[in-house]
This record gives structure tokens, C-alpha cells and sequence, in this order.
């Protein structure tokens, strides 16, 4: 399956991989004013099979959308080394492929990311705002669900979520997610094996209500080489709501990658 997919840069491959239901523009905006910075990197981003511009074709499940990555792997990077990122289902896809290719991925960042599968058994914090600005929620159009997941309901947070969040949710394929949810955990678990041991960064909302920030914890001792950072006024957008401390992070990992 052909998956939709943009690309920035020359030089060392970085694939990024977005989240549940929205597309790579959830990536491009966080990550490009990161990497427009910063030479000899080659940035891909796929639209997930029934994401974005990807169809989901017969995939019914996450082996399905994994068995997708690999062939896109394969295509666009081949056997040369790269650097993986991925953002809340993106990176539990990430967490996936680790298992399968630990010498070729030479470095490991997850944002957000689910670190146990099934809602239900997450440990989640209450949703809470702790940032806003006068005028922000008077001027949400209709049907806008900015709030369901801001922890920070600032003119910017808000700017970022149209362009980078609400794009891709228009275009869900919402069937085809709902029957590959139905065989959502992957056959090979992830941190099956031994540990990873590439330059890992694995940042967490404080406030995420989402995918929360105590289960990833417990994946440390498969990351020796892990920063692992719970961040504070931020929710499962983390990085729309704290876009310095994300810049931060993300070049201190590529360093120590490098």
C-alpha cells in the first residue's frame, strides 16, 4: 500500500509518525520549525493507512497499518539508518518497530505516547486548563472541539490546533479506524527483546488526560539511553502548548544522537 507522505531536507532519514486520527500535519508543524533550523536531515512524513491521504484498503488492524510502515520503510529509506519519531499511537508504531529493527533506528523520541494500549487500564489525570487568554473560546467556530483536550486555551494554542490538529480529524476514515481498532494491540508487543539501546527521548504532559505520563515510565529499563521528561502545563498536545521545551528536548536528543 502506497501511504501518502511529505518530505523536507537532505541527509540522515527521520521518519515521524503521527497519532490516532489526524495526518502528518500534526508533525510537520511541530517538528519543521525544529529542523528548518538545522541541516542534513531528510524529514518524512506518512499519512497513517486511513489517515490523512492514506486509504486504509482491507488494513484491519495495527499489524496492518505496521506491515504498511515497513513497506514504506523499505521504499524510501531501505537499509540505511534512521531516526524515528512518533507521537501518541505513533509512538506506540514506533515502540513496534524498535523491536524489529534496533540497529538500523539510531535514535528513538516519542511525544505523548500511548504507553498502555487500552484506555480503560491507562492512569490518567484529570483534564484541566491551566493557561488561557480573553477572547479565545468566544471566537471557537461551531463545532470545534479545541477544548475536549487543551490544557492551554491560548490565541496561539489555538492557531496551532487549526493547522496542524483539526485537518486531519476532518479527514479520518472513521470506519475503517474503528474496525482496525477492534485488533489494536500488535501481535509482537513492544520492548519484547532486549533493551534498546539507541539515544531515546520520551517527553509526557503532566496534564495529558489522554495517554498520561505514569505507565511510560515503566518502559525505562528497556531505554537505558532514555531522557524521560513529564512536562508541566501541557496536555496530549504537548507539542502545540510548550513548543520552546519540545525544541529544547528534540535538539539535546538529536546531539546526543549524533
Amino acid at each position: 500500500m502506497a501511504l501518502h507522505f511529505v518530505s523536507h531536507g537532505d541527509g540522515v532519514p527521520v521518519l515521524a509518525l503521527h497519532g490516532w486520527s489526524p495526518d502528518h500535519r500534526l508533525m510537520t508543524g511541530s517538528l519543521e520549525p525544529i529542523f528548518s533550523e538545522l541541516s542534513g536531515y531528510r524529514r518524512l512524513y506518512p499519512d497513517l493507512p486511513g489517515m490523512g491521504r492514506s486509504p486504509a484498503g482491507d488494513i484491519d488492524s495495527s499489524d496492518g497499518i505496521m506491515a504498511a510502515l515497513r513497506e514504506f520503510i523499505d521504499e524510501q529509506i531501505g537499509d540505511e539508518p534512521f531516526l524515528l519519531i512518533g507521537e501518541s499511537y505513533g509512538g506506540y508504531l514506533a515502540r513496534g518497530l524498535v523491536v524489529e529493527r534496533p540497529e538500523q533506528i539510531r535514535g528513538l523520541a516519542m511525544i505523548c505516547p500511548v504507553g498502555v494500549l487500552w484506555h480503560k487500564d491507562r492512569k490518567l489525570p484529570e483534564h484541566v486548563v491551566l493557561r488561557t487568554e480573553p477572547g479565545v473560546l468566544e471566537s471557537l467556530e461551531e463545532g470545534e472541539d479545541f477544548t475536549e483536550l487543551a490544557v492551554v486555551q491560548t490565541a496561539a494554542a489555538l492557531a496551532a490546533y487549526r493547522s496542524d490538529v483539526a485537518p486531519g480529524l476532518a479527514l479520518a476514515d472513521q470506519a475503517a479506524m474503528e474496525r482496525i481498532q477492534k485488533n489494536w494491540a500488535l501481535t509482537t508487543a513492544p520492548e519484547t527483546g532486549p533493551p534498546y539501546l539507541g539515544p531515546s527521548l520520551i517527553l509526557c504532559g503532566r496534564q495529558d488526560a489522554v495517554t498520561g505520563f505514569e505507565d511510560q515510565f515503566t518502559l525505562l529499563p528497556h531505554y537505558p539511553r532514555a531522557t524521560y521528561a513529564v512536562i508541566d502545563v501541557a496536555g496530549h498536545n504537548l507539542q502545540i502548548e510548550q513548543p520552546e521545551l519540545l525544541r529544547a528536548f528534540v535538539r539535546e536528543w538529536l546531539l546526543r544522537v549524533g
